[in-house]
């Protein structure tokens, strides 16, 4: 499976969930997304995303002002289904 890495680290609410949507519409379902930002509300943001999209947030570590997010793309519908659903 492949891996991916996304640095979110400088950008505010809303843009670090909004770019992790994107990125996790172009992966299958089982790659991997390592997703590193600094904004706080991150925290609640990005499992919620994950939460509501059927992804699995495999850990989130917290290195000082950074956050670290490993994601596993879940096998459930992209956004464009969920939305016609």
């Amino acid at each position: 499976m492949r891996h991916h890495d996304l640095d979110l680290r400088g950008l505010k609410c809303p843009l670090p969930v909004l770019h992790t949507r994107k990125a996790l519409r172009g992966l299958a379902p089982g790659e991997g997304l390592s997703v590193r930002c600094t904004d706080p509300m991150a925290a609640i943001d990005i499992p919620n995303l994950l939460r509501e999209r059927g992804d699995h947030l495999d850990r989130m570590l917290r290195d000082g002002g950074i956050l670290t997010f490993e994601i596993r793309r879940g096998a459930g519908p992209d956004d464009a289904e969920e939305s016609t659903a």
